[in-house]
């Protein structure tokens, strides 16, 4: 793994040798320098370093600097305090949760900041992880790649469009972001009461990000297929909603087209910690 500084500790038992450490601050996930971290040896601290040689050589940004942006970058994701700790490492994929580890691990290793990339929708029962993946995989691109990303929990993001609207402001404010954005992260994919309100929403989300070929990360409790007119969760197996009847043909069209949808099984995590306590 290449130091993002070049004074880190690679032996410091308190960021595996990463140069930073990701603690809860209020609502947030928080990323910050480990004090591990030494004066560096090329710039001493000005940030700037001798580019190219001669009687008056250059100045240029030192590689020092990436550990901070990408510390400011992680930090702007907004990433839930609840998932301070979720990585790759802290996930358990034993057993039938091995095959969505695995098929993250591969987008991971695949992805190119550099080209378009596609995206990724897990899905599956509550419990199964699907959060803390996609957690998991926000982190590792910002701090290994350098990419932007924003991470939103649907429901959250109409509510807070819609008192936008009910105060007089429209939601180009808050959607614009996320459209710009290098990757988004959509937690919860159609849940909510399916209102129009709703739909309309994801609808302009989606579709603005499959216009500018920027890729969408996502969790969904609902499984793809076809659509069985059922909008609402509660009824019997196999009854229950699919992701076009939460979301509409028309976004699940350009999600299929966007993103690999992969599935996340196993036993429900929280019920299994519950039942530990």
């Amino acid at each position: 793994m290449k130091l993002l500084h070049p004074g880190i500790q690679p032996n410091c038992t308190t960021c595996q040798g990463t140069g930073y450490r990701v603690e809860r601050d209020g609502e947030w996930a928080r990323a910050v320098a480990c004090a591990c971290i030494g004066p560096c040896p090329h710039c001493r601290g000005t940030g700037w370093r001798t580019v190219g040689e001669g009687a008056r050589p250059a100045k240029g940004r030192c590689e020092c600097g990436v550990l901070h942006t990408r510390i400011q970058a992680f930090n702007s994701a907004q990433i839930p305090a609840r998932h301070a700790n979720s990585t790759l490492l802290s996930f358990d994929s034993t057993g039938p949760r091995m095959p969505a580890f695995m098929a993250v691990a591969g987008y991971l290793k695949a992805f190119d900041p550099s080209d378009e990339n596609p995206g990724m929708v897990l899905h599956g029962d509550v419990g199964r992880g699907k959060t803390h993946l996609l957690v998991a995989m926000i982190r590792e691109l910002i701090f290994t790649t350098g990419v932007t990303a924003r991470f939103v929990e649907f429901s959250h993001l109409v509510g807070d469009i819609k008192a936008g609207f009910d105060k007089g402001r429209g939601g180009h404010s808050l959607l614009e972001p996320l459209v710009r954005v290098d990757i988004l992260a959509i937690d919860e994919l159609g849940k909510g009461r399916n209102t129009e309100f709703e739909g309309t929403v994801v609808d302009e989300l989606v579709s603005r990000r499959y216009n500018a070929a920027r890729p969408i990360l996502g969790t969904t409790n609902y499984a793809p297929g076809a659509p069985t007119g059922n909008q609402v969760a509660n009824f019997a197996a196999n009854q229950q909603p699919t992701m076009p009847d939460r979301v509409g043909d028309r976004v699940y069209s350009r999600l299929r087209e966007m993103c690999r949808f992969v599935p996340c099984t196993g036993d429900d995590y929280r019920e299994r910690r519950r039942n530990r306590s």
